[in-house]
């Protein structure tokens, strides 16, 4: 055959790719492969206490027997009514899933949750929930992923919060002996400048080797919140930059839904989660992350489903029980529309502000996943019966990245409860197979068994 270029000129563009090829690697490892959990939940320092996380699971059980008894009522009351069998699947599994893991993810919040106070109040919630936070790990009273956020690294600001974090953080690993809870982090809010994040990274090189925790223990969540936090000022995307800036500490980037609408002149009316504005800079987010192994998250409705007549509902009359209900039944359909709205936009994580938050959280994922379920089971089993043939045939099935798509709708479904593991045996694999949660490996694993 005749060519124009010999071995050596191939050779020499190669290495030029071969080099832009492993950095692409590096910068682009792929989506995390751990879990991801679906909310987080936010609270004030002055509130936190080691039994909390319980509580909430509580109230969250409380609210929905009191203003959604039945699958039905639940359902009519967020939208996805008519399928009285598919209302009871999602019914029974958010009750089961607030009875087991009611909180997956929970901040004690120094920042807006906790507004300006005195050094020496703030001085004393460092250290309190701290030791709070030690007494949850011993009796395990903690979620699965948990954190705190401080206040921004603003000129204001900087040595009142660089302090919160040292004391929280110091007292805690005192506290325990060199333990923090697992999937600790520390988010930073209100970024304008890659060097507030260096600033964050380095003050926790110093904090872990006082406190003799293993560097890079503690992680770093950054929040989109402001317009410098989506467009750097050269015009190019600013979130790479920042989470080059943490030094390999990123591990999610959060977006702040009031923050940034206020930052755009949007007026108080209209802040809320399906605004167009925010829909640009998630999707920026999206953009500019994909690949990067960060996971993101939505934020938040702050419309709170509470009722405005207080007491038990024994005390109440009929009149005010039912204006309760109705007035949590719009908050919720709010915050099932908005987190629908994520859903499908593709962020699998938002915030939640309130304990009666939580069922919809849960009723919307699940329906979410539940619906999805038997087209995507369909479509992972005849991928695999292709992925096998090529296999047999001795081919190269290089379209992996398609197949740990598919994986991961399961993967977040089995997760966060949607998805029960037997429910996955259509997709023609095996609960070992999806737990060890890569499709790289299932594929490596059956080729070796042939």
């Amino acid at each position: 055959m005749r060519t124009s270029l010999g071995p050596a000129a191939v050779g020499a563009v190669r290495t030029s790719v071969k080099t832009a090829n492993a950095k692409a690697a590096l910068d682009f490892p792929g989506d995390p492969t751990g879990r991801q959990p679906v909310h987080v939940v936010y609270g004030g320092a002055q509130i936190f206490a080691a039994d909390t996380v319980r509580k909430l699971g509580d109230l969250a059980l409380k609210s929905l027997r009191e203003n959604a008894p039945d699958a039905v009522t639940f359902a009519e009351a967020l939208g996805f009514g008519g399928d009285e069998a598919f209302a009871r699947r999602v019914y029974e599994r958010v009750v089961a899933k607030l009875e087991r893991e009611a909180v997956e993810d929970y901040r004690i919040d120094f920042e807006d949750g906790f507004g300006v106070r005195p050094d020496a109040e703030e001085d004393r919630y460092a250290e309190s929930t701290a030791r709070e936070t030690a007494k949850a790990m011993a009796s395990g009273g903690l979620p699965a992923f948990f954190g705190i956020r401080i206040k921004p690294f603003s000129e204001e600001l900087f040595a009142r919060s660089a302090r919160t974090l040292d004391l929280f953080v110091s007292t805690l690993a005192a506290e325990t002996r060199g333990k923090l809870p697992a999937n600790f982090t520390v988010t930073q809010p209100k970024l304008t400048s890659p060097a507030q994040v260096a600033a964050l990274a380095k003050l926790l090189d110093g904090i872990e080797a006082k406190s003799r925790l293993r560097r890079g223990t503690v992680t770093i969540e950054l929040m989109v919140e402001t317009p410098q936090s989506v467009i750097a000022e050269d015009g190019t995307f600013a979130l790479p930059r920042l989470v080059a800036a943490a030094k390999g500490r990123c591990v999610a980037a959060h977006f702040g839904t009031y923050d940034y609408t206020a930052s755009m002149n949007v007026t108080a009316a209209h802040q809320h989660m399906l605004h167009p504005s925010c829909d640009f800079a998630k999707h920026a987010m999206q953009v500019s992350m994909a690949g990067r192994g960060i996971m993101l998250s939505d934020g938040a409705t702050n419309v709170m489903p509470v009722g405005p007549h207080r007491g038990r509902p024994e005390e109440l009359t009929d009149a005010q029980r039912a204006e309760n209900r109705a007035v949590v039944h719009r908050a919720w359909k709010l915050a099932y529309d908005a987190t629908r709205h994520s859903l499908i936009q593709g962020f699998y994580q938002g915030w939640d502000l309130h304990p009666a938050q939580l069922p919809v959280r849960y009723a919307a994922a699940y329906a979410f996943f539940l619906e999805g379920l038997a087209p995507a089971s369909a479509r992972l089993k005849a991928f695999m019966d292709k992925a096998a043939q090529a296999t047999l045939l001795g081919d190269v099935f290089d379209d992996a990245a398609t197949g740990q798509g598919l994986l991961n709708f399961f993967l977040r479904g089995v997760s966060c409860g949607a998805i029960t593991e037997a429910e996955t045996a259509a997709t023609g694999l095996t609960q070992d197979e999806v737990r060890g949660r890569s499709f790289v490996k299932i594929l490596a694993a059956r080729k070796n068994a042939t």
